[in-house]
């Protein structure tokens, strides 16, 4: 069974192409704020803007790779992911869909989404009911990964309905890659359906990108502000285990209990891997997943925990402004 979530998630730049002017500004004033998104009324914009987009995803994808290859060589991937975060703000404009008309003067939406070649984002085609017939064809041969007739009721909410679907779903490449930071196990636990969609349900309500490891097993996350979160996963049957290295890390014996019984989780290996000061961390615990086989907790650090001060996606957005209209 595939896993279902994603294992390293962070929002992106979303491009449109459209000659029509007036629906490019529609969308302008009804796509959420928090959105980064680039609007382009003509393909020449459109294509300078995607043409090192294949180089900016290798060489991030890289600086990934680097990480896990360290991480097999004996270094902690907790503080190498917060170092990540805080040196390369430019991840938010990597762009992870591409929306483009398909009838536009002298060309049309698939030549122009044909010319990408390597970029692994999504490729949506807007479509009139006559070019309906090419979109189910190229869908069908995998050159797109959605298409949405302009003709549909209640577009608007169609178009955004797809696009959160492809900001969510998994990346091939990115989750083969950290795939290999879990165990075996980890990875049964996480195919468990019920327990998938209550980590969806966390993350897409309380941050904007994280991290899944398994040393310590867990994901670490950001919100939109730059904070960062610790969701610390624990198998329910393996909380004696985690109650025991409590126990050696100097908990006392009701905080022991309160582990063993699930009611509590020590943040053992996360005050290890960061170098935290002060006492091991406690948070309350709760079951995910219908059958409760996984014990979470949530442990949020604060700025002297962090190696560097991390550029959060809302001061990225302050900063670059959440949309940019090209017209050349």
């Amino acid at each position: 069974m595939a896993l279902t979530i994603p294992l390293f998630h962070r929002p992106g730049s979303i491009l449109f192409l459209d000659d029509d002017t007036d629906y490019l500004d529609m969308l302008g004033l009804v796509i959420p704020t928090h959105w980064q998104v680039e609007l382009f009324s003509r393909p020449s914009g459109f294509s300078s803007r995607m043409q090192q987009e294949p180089a900016r995803w290798e060489a991030d994808a890289m600086v990934q790779l680097q990480m896990l290859e360290r991480w097999r060589q004996g270094q902690p991937l907790l503080p190498q992911i917060l170092r990540y975060w805080a040196v390369n703000p430019s991840r938010y404009q990597l762009v992870k869909t591409c929306v483009v008309d398909y009838a536009m003067p002298g060309t049309d939406g698939l030549k122009v989404l044909n010319t990408l070649l390597d970029w692994p984002g999504s490729r949506v085609l807007l479509t009139g009911q006559a070019d309906e017939q090419i979109a189910i064809q190229a869908f069908n041969n995998g050159l797109i990964d959605q298409f949405v007739p302009k003709q549909t009721a209640d577009i608007t909410r169609h178009l955004l309905g797809v696009l959160r679907k492809l900001m969510h779903a998994p990346h091939p490449r990115l989750n083969t890659l950290w795939r290999s930071a879990l165990q075996p196990s980890q990875q049964s636990l996480l195919q468990i359906p019920s327990v998938a969609q209550a980590l969806q349900a966390f993350t897409s309500q309380n941050w904007v990108e994280y991290v899944v490891v398994g040393e310590p097993f867990g994901l670490m996350g950001l919100d939109a502000a730059g904070g960062c979160h610790w969701l610390q996963l624990e198998p329910t049957s393996s909380l004696g285990d985690l109650a025991e290295l409590a126990g050696s890390a100097g908990l006392g014996f009701d905080m022991i209990r309160a582990v063993q019984a699930g009611q509590q989780l020590a943040a053992v290996e996360l005050h290890q891997q960061l170098g935290l000061a002060g006492p091991i961390r406690t948070a309350p615990a709760f079951g995910l997943g219908e059958d409760k086989l996984i014990t979470g907790a949530v442990f949020s650090l604060d700025t002297g925990d962090l190696p560097q001060p991390i550029y959060g996606y809302r001061r990225f957005l302050d900063a670059e402004g959440h949309r940019v209209v090209q017209d050349n």
